[in-house]
């Protein structure tokens, strides 16, 4: 077996091991397809006020210039798929955001991944990326074969469908590489149809301004009138894209203990949201990613919805 065969599947089998639903691998060049979509897509305005998506294009396309010498792209897929849901009489959270903050629990997982190859091969430098940097997560993990990117714009595999978090190495060491998967979303238009804000203006382009993850997440201001009554009870977040596509039938539930919910985020009706404390929101979100949105971000977004 020659080394690029060995390195590979002992890169693959140890991702399995660490419980990642599955590993791709590409090589470290140029995103060439996808410079021009980022560019028009910046142009629109369709990126809000997340300014920051605006810097650093060159990284966001070329891994070479995010890790020196880098040769290959590892990239990752964690299921969090919940097997408990909010009851139904509740304002809605995303699922990703139910247990852990996703950063902690991957971060850990790939910083094992990283270690474990420089033991086993030797030296290979790196860095790992949980979207904590200018990297195209999903056209990467499209790139190495793991799914194809749906027309909602999120990462989807026909196996288990799309609620899973991808996340990436980027190292110096030359592998084999995976092939692009086929598109399978053929004449659906589920996703489109559903989104409460039209934000899905065409397939395979939302417009993020008008995202409800966006609006509740990522907008520091208000959020616009305009959007009153058509929220779909979300107050973090927003998984309608995915709860109608077809696709999601096949997903199963996660087994990563850290990403199980706080007993009292499934029972909490809309009531306690209304009334809930910081002293609540402290415990209920100890480690989680609602973290991100603050106290008031969240108590502004029920308000919005009351």
């Amino acid at each position: 077996m020659n080394p690029k065969t060995k390195h590979t599947q002992l890169i693959k089998a140890e991702a399995k091991r660490l419980g990642f639903l599955s590993c791709g691998i590409s090589k470290a060049e140029f995103l060439e397809a996808e410079a021009p979509r980022l560019e028009q897509w910046l142009q629109k305005g369709m990126h809000g006020e997340m300014h920051y998506m605006e810097n650093h294009f060159d990284k966001r396309l070329d891994p070479t210039k995010l890790v020196e010498g880098s040769k290959s792209v590892v990239s990752l897929l964690l299921n969090y798929y919940p097997s408990q849901k909010q009851t139904t009489n509740s304002y809605k959270l995303s699922k990703y955001a139910y247990g852990t903050d996703y950063h902690f629990v991957i971060k850990d997982k790939l910083k094992t991944l990283l270690q474990y190859i420089q033991e086993e091969i030797g030296e290979v430098n790196g860095r790992a990326f949980v979207d904590s940097a200018p990297v195209l997560d999903k056209a990467w993990a499209a790139k190495s074969g793991l799914g194809w990117v749906g027309k909602h714009s999120n990462l989807i595999t026909q196996q288990v469908g799309s609620f899973y978090f991808i996340a990436e190495l980027i190292i110096d060491l030359e592998l084999e590489y995976d092939t692009p998967t086929t598109d399978h979303c053929g004449t659906c238009t589920a996703c489109i149809d559903a989104c409460p804000t039209e934000a899905i203006i065409e397939p395979y382009v939302v417009d993020g301004s008008k995202c409800i993850s966006y609006l509740t997440i990522e907008l520091k201001d208000n959020i616009p009138t305009t959007f009153k009554d058509k929220m779909d009870d979300w107050m973090f977040g927003c998984d309608v894209c995915q709860d109608v596509c077809p696709w999601n039938r096949f997903s199963k539930a996660h087994k990563e203990p850290l990403f199980n919910p706080h007993p009292e985020l499934l029972s909490m009706t809309n009531k306690d949201w209304e009334e809930i404390t910081e002293e609540t929101f402290r415990k209920v979100f100890k480690k989680s990613a609602v973290k991100r949105t603050k106290f008031s971000g969240l108590k502004r977004n029920i308000k919005f919805l009351e």
